[in-house]
C-alpha cells in the first residue's frame, strides 16, 4: 500500500507539472493584441465608422484624446468636460456636446492605442471606440460609435447624419490641434 501511495503521488505530481508547462506554453502564444476587446453594439440602429490620418506623434494624439478636461479648448462642439478619476476602466466623465449633457463610463483602455467609453444620454445608449494606429507619417485615428434607443428608433437617418457630422467635426478638430502641436 505504501508503494501504491508513492506511485499515485508521483503520478499526480507529474501530471500537475505537465499541466503547468502546457499552460505556460499555451499562454505564451498569445500577446496583448489577442485579448478580448469591447466593441460597439453591432445590433444598434445607428453605427458610424470613420477614420482620419494625422501627421503627429501617437503620444500627442493620445494626450489630446484622453485629456478630457481640456476637450472644450480644442473641440468646437464640446462646451464642458470633466473627468472623475484617472483614465482607467470604470472611471466616469461628464461632458456636454451640442447642448446634450452626457455621463460616460470608460469601458476599456489600452494606453496609446485604444479607449472605449459608453453610457446612456437622453434615451440614447451609446458605445464609442477609438483606436490610434502608428504610421510612417503619424497615426490613423479610427472611431466607431453605436447609438440605440427610442430616440434613435424614431429617426435613425437623422440620428446617423447627426452622429456622422459630430464625429467628422471631432476628427477634424483633433487633426488640426495635434498637427499644430507637432
Amino acid at each position: 500500500m505504501n508503494r501504491y501511495f508513492k506511485l499515485k503521488t508521483f503520478t499526480m505530481f507529474l501530471l500537475l507539472i505537465i499541466v503547468l508547462i502546457g499552460g505556460v506554453i499555451f499562454a505564451s502564444r498569445f500577446d496583448d493584441s489577442q485579448r478580448a476587446t469591447i466593441d460597439v453594439d453591432r445590433n444598434a440602429q445607428v453605427i458610424v465608422d470613420l477614420s482620419i490620418e494625422i501627421e503627429a506623434p501617437q503620444e500627442t494624439v493620445w494626450r489630446l484624446q484622453t485629456g478630457i478636461d481640456q476637450w472644450p479648448a480644442w473641440q468646437k462642439n464640446v462646451s464642458q468636460a470633466r473627468l472623475s478619476g484617472p483614465i482607467a476602466l470604470g472611471s466616469t466623465f461628464q461632458w456636454e456636446t451640442h447642448g446634450l449633457p452626457i455621463v460616460s463610463t470608460i469601458l476599456e483602455v489600452d494606453p496609446m492605442r485604444r479607449i472605449v467609453w459608453g453610457g446612456p444620454a437622453q434615451g440614447i445608449d451609446g458605445v464609442h471606440v477609438w483606436t490610434i494606429t502608428p504610421t510612417t507619417k503619424g497615426v490613423v485615428v479610427h472611431t466607431t460609435e453605436s447609438w440605440d434607443g427610442p430616440p434613435v428608433a424614431a429617426d435613425p437617418d437623422g440620428m446617423r447624419a447627426a452622429l456622422t457630422s459630430s464625429l467628422n467635426a471631432w476628427l477634424a478638430d483633433l487633426k488640426t490641434t495635434a498637427e499644430a502641436a507637432n
